[in-house]
């Protein structure tokens, strides 16, 4: 019997200390406690919003940034192809006229400022 006995103090303990407990927070947070958890749930449910909204932009961003780098890339190609192009064909009229170096070397230079802008 003492061992039935034993087991009810304590459970008579554990209530009396949530009791105990529960005064205890009703003195520091008065009946406004209710209230306190409403508005930290409001607070975290805005945070999770603003946080969906916050990634949302990201990746909007991120996949407008890759579609400019392909659209630059792109564009940045065709017209490295087309100044090939047109110093291979400027090197085929050079040869065909049999011009000097120094046109040349001035085509070139021209080819490498174009390029530079």
């Amino acid at each position: 019997m003492s061992k039935i006995s034993e087991t009810q103090n304590a459970a008579t303990e554990g209530v009396d200390s949530n009791s105990k407990i529960e005064a205890i927070k009703n003195l520091i947070f008065g009946e406004n406690i209710q209230q306190y958890n409403t508005e930290f749930d409001e607070l975290k449910a805005d945070l999770l919003k603003k946080k969906k909204e916050l990634q949302s932009f990201i990746d909007e961003t991120r996949d407008e940034l890759s579609k400019s780098i392909d659209s630059l890339s792109t564009d940045l190609n065709i017209r490295i192809t087309d100044l090939e192009n047109k110093l291979e064909d400027r090197l085929d009229t050079i040869e065909d006229e049999k011009t000097s170096r120094d046109m040349l070397g001035e085509a070139l230079i021209e080819l490498g400022k174009k390029i530079k802008a």
